[in-house]
C-alpha cells in the first residue's frame, strides 16, 4: 500500500511531475509504482525514457494499431465501436507496459480551419461527449487509463500556449465544457489533461474555478489532472489551482520552487499533498482491475480498424447509383498518391507505427473481377507536375470509371499549427478538372481530417466519398466500401460550410494579442448555420447509404410534465436489399424561451443496422438536459418545446411539441435587477406588490400600465423605487425589498 506520508517535502514536490518525457516517479520504498503514459487515443505512440522521446511525433515509436482518426470515427455516431476501439488500445497498451492512454479529445470544432481537427470529433458536445465515453469505457474496462484532453476550450493552434480564449459562461458550459461533463459523470475516467491555453485569461493549468470548483466540487471528479506537455509556468500555482501532475519532468528549479512555496505558506502542504495521494490511488484502482482483452491479438486489432474505418466513411454523393462498384465490367482506373502512399494518421502526437498498411491499390484488385490500372497523378508537394497529370488523365480516359484520390497532404494539417484556408491543393484541383472531362464515371474520394471546400468536387463528381484519415487499415475498408462488400456507414460530425467566409467563427478567428473572442457564443456548427438559415455544402448529421429506410410510429411521450423527461419512440424499417443503418437524431428547440437560443439542438440519437425487409423499435431518452440552457444554474424553462426526430440537421421527418409544467426556476434577485425581473419572480413580484399596493392607488396603477412598464420595465429597479419610496433612500429601500424577497424564499 502506498504511503504518502512516508516522503519528504522534496520528494513530494518531486513526486507532482514526471520522472521523463513518458513515465511517474517511483518510491519503492514508500511501496508508490511508477507509471507510464503514452500518445493517443489515435493508436499508441509508444516511446519510453530510454532516448529520443518527444511529444511531437518527430521520433520513432513501438509498432501498435493505428486507428482510425477521430474526426473519421466521429462519423460512425456509434459509441459502441469507439468502446471497441477503447479495447484495441487497452490490448496495446498492456502488450507495450503504458498505464494511461493520452486520449480521447473532446474538444470542439470551433473552425474547420483549427490545425487538431482531425483530432477531435464534432462540432457538437452531445456527439462528442457519448463517442468519447465509448473509448473511455473500452480502455477502462481493462485496468488502463485515459487522460480525456485537453481540458478547456483548446480549440486553435495558433498561440496555443499563451493565448486567452475569452468566453462567456454560457457558452463555455452548454458548448465548450459538456462533453467533458458527461464523461466525467458517467464513465469516471482516470484522468484528465490541461489545456495549453488560458480561460477567460487564466492558465488552464492554473484555473482553480475550472479543475476545482467545476470539476471536483460540481461535477464529482476523483481521478488526477495532468498538464499538456509544457503546459505549467509555475508548479506552486498550478497545485493550489488543482492541477496534481506537471508533464513532462519540470526540472530542479521548478521542484524547488514547489518546496520553496510550501515553507514559506504560499502554498499548503495539505494540497501538495492531496495532489499526490490522487496520483497514487487512481494508479493503484487501474492496477487493481486490470484483465487482459479476451479474444484479441493484432491481427483481430486490425480487423475491428477496418470495420470502424469502412463505418465511418461518409458518401456525400451517389448519382445514378454509380456505387458500389459491379464486379464485373470494364477497367477501374485508380487515380491519385494516396491510393499507394495512404494518410493513414494524423501529425505530431497521432504519428502512430503501425503494425501494417493496407493501401487502395494493394487491396481492390482482389475485391472485384475487373481490371484496375493505376496513375498516381501528382506528388505531395505543391509543385506541380505535367508529366504525372497527363499519365493520370490518359488512364481515366480509356477506363470505364475513375476512382480520383484526393485529400490534405500532412503539410497541410497538423499539431502546431492552424490552417489558412479550406481548399485542397491546386495541383489536385487541376487534376480533377481534367479528368472529368474524359472520363465515363466519376468517383472522389477523399483523405483529410477536416471538412474541405466542395465547391469544385461536388459538381464534377458522380459519387463522393469522406473517407477521412482512415488508420492502417484504411486501404482495405474503402475497398471494402467500393465494391459494396460493406456499407458507407458514417453521417457528418461536423457541417461542410459553403465558403469560410460563412462559419461562425470567421469574423474572430483567431485573434490578436494574446486573445480570441468567442463572439458566435453558442452559434457553432449547425446552431449557427440552422438558425440563420444560411446554405451549406452538406449539413450535420448527414450521409447516404446503399439501402432505403421507412419510419413510422414516431411518437414522444412525456410519462410526467412536471419532471423534464421524455422518450421518442419509432419504428425504423430497411426497405432496401442491402444491409444497412440508420442514424435517428433527435433535436430540440425551445420556441418561446426568454434567452435567445438555436433553431435546435442535438439532445439524442442511434443508430441502428438491420438486414434488408428487417424492423426494428427505437427508444430514445430525454433527460432534463436536453431542454436545458445554462444561467447561473442549469435552468429548464415550463412551457413547449418542439421535438425533432431527423437523418440530419436539415431533414426533419416528424416533428412534435410537447409541454413541460415544470416549476419555474426563480432567477435571483440582484442589485441592477430591473422592474420586470421584480415582476417575473414568483417571489419578488408579490413583495413588489405589497409595497406598491401601500404607496396608494396612484402607484400600484403603475404595474398595470403596459405603456409606462414599456418605458420604465427596463430600468434597475432601485431606481424605479425613487417614484414611491416617498422621502426614504432609494437604496435602502431597495436593500430592505431584497432581504424580504431573500426572507420568504428561504423559508
Amino acid at each position: 500500500m502506498a504511503r504518502i506520508s512516508d516522503l519528504t517535502l522534496e520528494q513530494k514536490a518531486t513526486f507532482v511531475t514526471g520522472a521523463g518525457f513518458w513515465s511517474t516517479q517511483g518510491y519503492p520504498e514508500a511501496g508508490i509504482e511508477r507509471a507510464v503514459v503514452s500518445d493517443g487515443p489515435h493508436g499508441l505512440r509508444f516511446q519510453d525514457d530510454s532516448g529520443g522521446s518527444d511529444h511531437l511525433g518527430l521520433n520513432a515509436s513501438q509498432p501498435a494499431t493505428a486507428l482510425p482518426a477521430e474526426a473519421a470515427t466521429a462519423s460512425t455516431w456509434n459509441p459502441e465501436t469507439l468502446r471497441k476501439l477503447g479495447d484495441v488500445l487497452a490490448f496495446d497498451a498492456q502488450r507495450l507496459g503504458v498505464d494511461i492512454v493520452l486520449g480521447p479529445g473532446v474538444n470542439i470544432k470551433r473552425s474547420p480551419l483549427g490545425g487538431r481537427s482531425f483530432e477531435y470529433f464534432a462540432e457538437d458536445p452531445h456527439l462528442a461527449g457519448r463517442l468519447g465515453a465509448g473509448v473511455v469505457q473500452g480502455l477502462q474496462e481493462h485496468g488502463v487509463g485515459v487522460s480525456v484532453k485537453h481540458f478547456a476550450a483548446n480549440n486553435q493552434e495558433t498561440d496555443r500556449m499563451t493565448i486567452s480564449a475569452d468566453i462567456d459562461e454560457r457558452t463555455l458550459r452548454e458548448i465548450y465544457l459538456a462533453a467533458f461533463e458527461y464523461i466525467v459523470k458517467t464513465t469516471r475516467p482516470a484522468t484528465l489533461m490541461c489545456a495549453y491555453n488560458k480561460i477567460n485569461d487564466v492558465k488552464a493549468s492554473e484555473d482553480h474555478w475550472l479543475l476545482t470548483e467545476v470539476l471536483r466540487d460540481e461535477w464529482g471528479f476523483d481521478g488526477y489532472v495532468m498538464s499538456d506537455w509544457g503546459a505549467v509556468d509555475s508548479m506552486p500555482k498550478s497545485v493550489a489551482g488543482g492541477l496534481d501532475l506537471t508533464m513532462p519532468h519540470a526540472g530542479a528549479a521548478a521542484i524547488q520552487s514547489v518546496v520553496t512555496a510550501v515553507e514559506n505558506g504560499t502554498l499548503e502542504e495539505s494540497l501538495l499533498d492531496q495532489a499526490c495521494e490522487r496520483i497514487v490511488s487512481v494508479h493503484e484502482r487501474l492496477r487493481a482491475s486490470l484483465k487482459p482483452v479476451e479474444g484479441m491479438t493484432a491481427q483481430r486489432a486490425h480487423e475491428i480498424a477496418r470495420a470502424a474505418a469502412a463505418e465511418s466513411i461518409v458518401m456525400l454523393k451517389n448519382d445514378a447509383d454509380t456505387l458500389p462498384l459491379a464486379n464485373n465490367g470494364g477497367t477501374i482506373a485508380v487515380i491519385g498518391e494516396f491510393a499507394h502512399n495512404p494518410r493513414y494518421r494524423g501529425g505530431g502526437s497521432s504519428q502512430v507505427s503501425p503494425t501494417q498498411l493496407d493501401t487502395l491499390l494493394d487491396s481492390l484488385p482482389g475485391a472485384t473481377e475487373r481490371t484496375v490500372t493505376f496513375a498516381p497523378g501528382f506528388t505531395f508537394s505543391d509543385d506541380d507536375d505535367p508529366g504525372l497529370r497527363s499519365e493520370a488523365v490518359a488512364a481515366a480516359s480509356g477506363a470505364e470509371v475513375t476512382i480520383l484520390m484526393l485529400g490534405l497532404p500532412d503539410s497541410y494539417e497538423s499539431e502546431g499549427f492552424d490552417r489558412s484556408h479550406m481548399s485542397l491543393p491546386a495541383t489536385q484541383l487541376a487534376l480533377l478538372k481534367e479528368i472529368a472531362e474524359v472520363t465515363e464515371s466519376l468517383i472522389v474520394v477523399l483523405t483529410n481530417g477536416a471538412v474541405v471546400d466542395m465547391s469544385e468536387i461536388t459538381p464534377r463528381a458522380d459519387a463522393i466519398l469522406e473517407a477521412w484519415i482512415g488508420g492502417q487499415a484504411s486501404g482495405s475498408a474503402l475497398a471494402d466500401v467500393l465494391v459494396g462488400a460493406v456499407e458507407p456507414g458514417g453521417r457528418l460530425a461536423e457541417t461542410i460550410p459553403l465558403r469560410i467566409e460563412d462559419t461562425p467563427a470567421h469574423l474572430n478567428w483567431p485573434g490578436h494579442n494574446g486573445h480570441v473572442l468567442y463572439g458566435e457564443r453558442v452559434y457553432v456548427g449547425y446552431r449557427y448555420y440552422d438558425t440563420l438559415g444560411i446554405e451549406v455544402a452538406y449539413p450535420f448529421g448527414f450521409g447516404l447509404g446503399y439501402t432505403t429506410f421507412e419510419r413510422h410510429g414516431v411518437s414522444v411521450e412525456v410519462p410526467d410534465p412536471s419532471v423534464a423527461a421524455a422518450r421518442v419512440r419509432l419504428t425504423v424499417a430497411n426497405t432496401g436489399e442491402r444491409r444497412g443503418s440508420d442514424v435517428v437524431q433527435v433535436y430540440v428547440h425551445a420556441p418561446n424561451s426568454r434567452v435567445d437560443r438555436p433553431r435546435h439542438e442535438l439532445r439524442g440519437f442511434a443508430k441502428v443496422t438491420l438486414d434488408p425487409g428487417e424492423s426494428r423499435e427505437v427508444s430514445i431518452e430525454l433527460d432534463d438536459r436536453a431542454f436545458a440552457y445554462w444561467d447561473e444554474e442549469w435552468v429548464v424553462e415550463p412551457g413547449e418545446y418542439l421535438v425533432e426526430v431527423a437523418e440530419s440537421s436539415r431533414s426533419i421527418y416528424s416533428s412534435h411539441t410537447i409541454t413541460l409544467e415544470v416549476p419555474e426556476l426563480a432567477r435571483p434577485l440582484h442589485y441592477d435587477s430591473t422592474l420586470l425581473d421584480w415582476m417575473e419572480h414568483p417571489v419578488g413580484s408579490q413583495v413588489l406588490s405589497a409595497v406598491m399596493a401601500a404607496a396608494g392607488p396612484a402607484v400600484a396603477g403603475v404595474l398595470d400600465d403596459p405603456d409606462l412598464i414599456g418605458v420604465v420595465g427596463g430600468m434597475p429597479m432601485r431606481k424605479s423605487l425613487s417614484m414611491f419610496a416617498g422621502e426614504g433612500d432609494p437604496d435602502t429601500a431597495y436593500a430592505a425589498l431584497l432581504a424580504q424577497v431573500d426572507a420568504q424564499m428561504g423559508s
